[in-house]
């Protein structure tokens, strides 16, 4: 399997310095890395047409509740409209658990793809977190760091849970010299969270994740 390269973004510039430097799939994001405005959204999807999804997520932490649901529901609608082709959510529940039931609320029964945000990251039973992940609809790739920290202290946790279905994304500040030490444990799934997003910043990732991979066979 190649590498496949995630960007976050935040407007239609970075969106485009993704798409040039090589990514595969950029995650659009707002203020603290919540929601965006669907404005955000249109304006990417009329400048690239790289594969986007984008943040539902109305808090700093991860709880939610029934009234952010109906708003997080019209903003999925905004973003389809927009062009979006699928999101990037994940719920706790108050005890610190997989909120089953939020996200399966906000999948829905529509055909778009989701992945499960780092909010596995902060559940206190990581075994059992990843057993409530079975099942959800449409789930289809899950963000970790393997840590509650960044991807540099999560790697061997990475590494085990590499053949996770559903994959796994290596995310979490994560550092070019973290990737050799990935792609050897069989991570091929990257995603990259911290400015600057330009093109040549985008094609350096993508060289580096290319060539390693490649080294590896």
């Amino acid at each position: 399997m190649a590498g496949v390269l995630h960007v976050q973004v935040k407007s239609a510039y970075e969106a485009e310095c993704a798409e040039l430097g090589g990514a595969d799939r950029i995650v659009v994001v707002g203020v603290d890395d919540q929601s965006p405005v669907p404005l955000t959204m249109e304006k990417i999807r009329k400048a690239t047409t790289v594969h986007a999804r984008v943040m539902l997520r109305l808090r700093t932490d991860y709880v939610t509740d029934g009234g952010e649901m109906t708003r997080m529901q019209g903003l999925a609608f905004s973003y389809r409209d927009a062009g979006a082709d699928g999101f990037v959510f994940g719920f706790l529940n108050d005890l610190s658990g997989i909120d089953r039931r939020a996200c399966a609320e906000l999948a829905g029964d529509d055909t778009w793809g989701w992945t499960f945000s780092r909010a596995i990251d902060a559940a206190l039973d990581q075994d059992r977190a990843w057993e409530d992940l079975a099942g959800l609809p449409r789930l289809d790739s899950v963000m970790t760091a393997g840590s509650a920290r960044q991807v540099h202290f999560g790697i061997d946790t990475l590494i085990t849970r590499r053949a996770m279905v559903p994959p796994v994304i290596a995310a979490g500040e994560l550092s070019p010299e973290d990737i050799p030490w990935l792609v050897r444990g069989g991570l091929r799934q990257f995603y990259v969270d911290q400015p600057p997003i330009t093109v040549d910043s985008v094609r350096a990732w993508r060289r580096l994740i290319d060539d390693e991979v490649n080294r590896v066979g």
